[in-house]
C-alpha cells in the first residue's frame, strides 16, 4: 500500500477513493486537491438504481444512509406526451441532491483523515507524481491528469460526441418519479428528464436537437466562459414552453449552460504511478450511465486492489482488468439509448403515443426483461398489436409489392448462383438483390458510421420493401427506422435475434420483419 497518496478532484469518486485508501492504511497520508471551495457543487440530482447500490453498501453505508435521511425513491418510469401518459414500472431508483451527497462523502473523508484543500489547484501533475506514491485522477471529463498521461503513453482514448444539445436546470415542481415530458414549439421538438431529488426540488433536464436549438435562438450564451453564469435566455424560454408540466413555477439554474454529450472511452487507465478513476476516464449517457455510481465503483475497486496486491503497478493492472468489462457493458446499453435520445423529435413526429413510449422502454431492454418488471405494459402492447393486425406481433402477415408473409420473422438465404433470397418456412419470397429488377426486393447496406446514415438513406428506394444487412446492429436499425418512418417503406432487417427481440422491434416500430441469415442454399 502506497504511504503518500494524492488525489486530484473531490468529486464522489475522488473523495470516496481517497476515504478507502486512508482507511485501509491508517499510516498513510492523503491528499486531495480541489480547486473549488468546499460548499460548490455544480449540478443537481444524482440518481442509483436499486440493483447497482449493493456493491457500494458493502463497503459503506454513506449512500445507503444518504438516500434513506435525505434522498428520494421510485419505482416507477413515466412519459408523457400529446397529452397520453404512459408508465414503465419494476424500475427501482433513488436519486439525492448533489450538493448533499458532496457534504456527507466530505464528512466521511473527514473522519478518515483525509487533507481536503480546497480552493487550491492540484499542483502540476509531473510534481505529483515525484512527491508521492501515488496519484489518482479523479477530476473528471476534462481531466488534466489524463491530459498528462496522454503526453507521456498511448492511452488509446477516444472521444465521441453526440449532435443532441442539452442543458441542466433544477425546478419547484415535485416530480414523483423518474418522468420524460415532450413538447413541440415553432422551432421543433424538446424533451425533459426529470426528477426528484429532494422535498423541494427536482432535476430538470432539456434536450434537443442541433437543429431546432439554433431556430429557437438558444445559441446566443457563450459557454466557454468560467462555470459560473447559467444562459437566462434559455432559462426563460423553456420555463415557458414546460409551464404547465411544471406548474408555472420557474427553472432554478447553477451553472445551466448547453453542451453536447462527450462518451469518453480509454484503452489504459494508468502509467507508472499515475492512475485514473471516473469521468476522467470513461463516461456513459446519463439517459443510461450514472457516472457518480460508476465513479464509485472504481474507487472500491481501486482500493480493494491496492490494499491485496503487494505491488503497486500489478495492482493497478488488475484494477483495470477488473472494471473494464463492467463500465463496457454500461457504455454499450448507453449507446443505444444517447441514439434515441439524439432521434427523439422524429419517433414523436412518426410513433403514435404508446408506440412512442414503449419505443423508448425499449431501447434497451427486449420484452422478456421487460414482462420481469411490468407485465402489464408488455401485455397492453402485444394486445394493441393484436388488434390492430389480428395476430401476435411475430406471426401477423406482412403484404407488400411482389410477395406476402404469413409473419414477421423470415430467412436468407442464397442459391447456387449466389443470390440472395428471402424464404419462409423453406419456401422462396422473393430474390434480395443491390441493384433492384422487376420482381426483386432491393437490399441497402447500412453504413458502420451512425454519421453515414445519410448517405445510405439516399439508396432506399421510393415504395415498396427494403432488406437492410451490413454495418451494426445499431445502424440497421436506425436505417430501417428511417425507411418506416420518413420514406413509408417496410424494412426487413438482417438480424440473427432470439424471438423476444424480434418481437420487441417489432412492437416498437423499429421493424417490419426480420431475416435470419442462413448458410442453406437454395
Amino acid at each position: 500500500m502506497s504511504d503518500s497518496i494524492a488525489v486530484v478532484g473531490a468529486g464522489p469518486g475522488g473523495l470516496f477513493a481517497a476515504t478507502l485508501l486512508a482507511r485501509q492504511s491508517p499510516t498513510a497520508q492523503v491528499t486531495v486537491f480541489e480547486r473549488n471551495q468546499r460548499t460548490d457543487a455544480f449540478g443537481f440530482g444524482v440518481v442509483f438504481s436499486d440493483a447497482t447500490l449493493r456493491r457500494i453498501d458493502a463497503v459503506d453505508p454513506v449512500l445507503r444512509d444518504g438516500l434513506r435521511d435525505y434522498g428520494t425513491h421510485w419505482d416507477r418510469i413515466d412519459v408523457f406526451n400529446h397529452g397520453e401518459l404512459h408508465s414503465f414500472s419494476g424500475n427501482g431508483m433513488a436519486a439525492i441532491h448533489r450538493k448533499t451527497l458532496l457534504r456527507l462523502l466530505q464528512d466521511n473523508a473527514d473522519g478518515a483523515g483525509v487533507e481536503v484543500r480546497y480552493d487550491t489547484p492540484a499542483p502540476p501533475v509531473a510534481e505529483l507524481a515525484a512527491s508521492h506514491d501515488l496519484v489518482v485522477g479523479a477530476d473528471g471529463t476534462n481531466s488534466s491528469v489524463r491530459a498528462y498521461l496522454e503526453e507521456r503513453a498511448d492511452l488509446g482514448h477516444e472521444v465521441a460526441e453526440a449532435s443532441a444539445k442539452f442543458i441542466w436546470f433544477g425546478t419547484e415542481h415535485p416530480f414523483e418519479g423518474l418522468t420524460f415530458l415532450h413538447r413541440s414549439s415553432e422551432h421543433g421538438n424538446f424533451a425533459v428528464h426529470g426528477y426528484p431529488i429532494s422535498d423541494q426540488l427536482s432535476t430538470f433536464i432539456v434536450e434537443t436537437d442541433s437543429d431546432t436549438w439554433t431556430r429557437a435562438g438558444l445559441d446566443r450564451f457563450e459557454v466557454t466562459q468560467p462555470p459560473g453564469p447559467s444562459d437566462a435566455v434559455s432559462e426563460a424560454y423553456l420555463a415557458k414552453l414546460f409551464a404547465d408540466d411544471i406548474g408555472g413555477r420557474p427553472l432554478v439554474t447553477n451553472n445551466s449552460r448547453w453542451a453536447n454529450f462527450r462518451t469518453r472511452r480509454t484503452r489504459t487507465w494508468f502509467a507508472d504511478n499515475v492512475v485514473l478513476l471516473g469521468d476522467a476516464v470513461h463516461t456513459a449517457h446519463f439517459s443510461v450511465g450514472s457516472g457518480t455510481k460508476m465513479a464509485m465503483e472504481d474507487a472500491i475497486e481501486l482500493a480493494q486492489q491496492l490494499g491485496s496486491v503487494a505491488d503497486q503497478h500489478g495492482a493497478l493492472s488488475a484494477y483495470q482488468e477488473a472494471r473494464k468489462p463492467a463500465v463496457a457493458h454500461i457504455q454499450d446499453a448507453a449507446t443505444p439509448s444517447l441514439a434515441w435520445w439524439e432521434r427523439f423529435g422524429q419517433y414523436q413526429r412518426g410513433l403514435d403515443p404508446f408506440t412512442f413510449a414503449f419505443h423508448f422502454f425499449s431501447r434497451s431492454l427486449p420484452v422478456d426483461k421487460m414482462a420481469q418488471r411490468d407485465p402489464d405494459l408488455v401485455a397492453a402492447a402485444r394486445e394493441r398489436w393484436t388488434s390492430s393486425h389480428g395476430g401476435d406481433a411475430l406471426h401477423t402477415s406482412l403484404e407488400t409489392d411482389g410477395f406476402a408473409t404469413s409473419g414477421r420473422v423470415l430467412a436468407l438465404a442464397t442459391d447456387e448462383a449466389g443470390v440472395a433470397w428471402l424464404l419462409e418456412n423453406d419456401q422462396r419470397l422473393a430474390p434480395v438483390l443491390s441493384t433492384p429488377q422487376d420482381g426483386t426486393v432491393p437490399l441497402v447496406a447500412a453504413p458502420d458510421d451512425v454519421h453515414a446514415l445519410g448517405s445510405a438513406e439516399a439508396q432506399l428506394p421510393s415504395r415498396g420493401a427494403v432488406v437492410i444487412d451490413g454495418g451494426t446492429a445499431l445502424t440497421r436499425t436506425l436505417l430501417s427506422e428511417q425507411a418506416r418512418l420518413s420514406h413509408g417503406l417496410q424494412a426487413i432487417v438482417v438480424e440473427d435475434l432470439a424471438d423476444p427481440a424480434i418481437e420487441t422491434a417489432v412492437l416498437a416500430g423499429r421493424v417490419d420483419a426480420v431475416a435470419r441469415p442462413t448458410n442453406t442454399v437454395v
